[in-house]
């Protein structure tokens, strides 16, 4: 079996948690409140700061030259593309670059970035694709679902449909490959380690989204 076909399978209950959680049961109905978005909006702008450091050094983990553009382009795309779509909401919201640098990470997302980056740096190559697999698989399929089941005039379908775009869902297919090219030389230990590091990035994907819809700050 493929290791993205055994690691989907081993976290569809945790997907299915994410796909009917409130806030994306709102998102897709267009009923999310603008304070709970403008929250999720302005931490997915940190973390995706972090997760393209994170591409950065899989790129210079990256056993063949294929891999290094394509990770080394991924990590472009995350700043430069999908800050774009951010930007947008974020001056709509009325947050400029001042404001957007003085808002503390949230702890999920602290954790999240946090935990790619240490994974990133210390583990081997064929762990990190494991941990960053989690945020392009599910965040296309969490996409598509909501673009199904979306309302009319939804407020937020920019977001929508760039997650259930065709060039989304190449790039996903592209870091699905990797992964899978990457765990076919794995031994079994280092498999199970590639398997321990997918589950909790997803975990932490859960964590994310319920964090903005609970608006979730430090305690102190």
């Amino acid at each position: 079996m493929r290791f993205s076909d055994e690691a989907w399978a081993r976290n569809a209950v945790a997907y299915e948690a994410i796909r009917t959680m409130p806030f994306n049961t709102d998102l897709a109905a267009g009923t999310l409140s603008r304070e709970r978005f403008r929250h999720y909006i302005v931490q997915d702008a940190h973390y995706l700061i972090g997760f393209g450091r994170a591409l950065s050094l899989a790129a210079a983990k990256a056993p063949e030259p294929d891999r290094i553009v394509q990770f080394a382009r991924g990590a472009e795309t995350a700043i430069v593309v999908e800050r774009a779509l951010h930007g947008s909401f974020l001056r709509d919201y009325g947050i400029g670059p001042e404001t957007f640098a003085a808002t503390p990470l949230s702890p999920p997302c602290d954790h999240y970035v946090s935990y790619l980056l240490a994974t990133a740096y210390a583990e081997p190559y064929e762990v990190v694709l494991g941990a960053l697999l989690p945020c392009f698989w599910i965040y296309a399929e969490v996409g598509r679902d909501i673009h199904a089941r979306a309302k009319a005039g939804n407020p937020y379908q920019a977001w929508i449909d760039t997650y259930a775009g065709e060039d989304f869902a190449d790039a996903v297919a592209a870091m699905i490959d990797a992964t899978d090219m990457a765990a076919l030389g794995a031994s079994p230990a280092l498999r199970a380690r590639m398997h321990r590091a997918y589950s909790h990035a997803t975990r932490l994907e859960w964590m994310f989204w319920d964090g903005a819809y609970r608006d979730a700050v430090w305690p102190l």
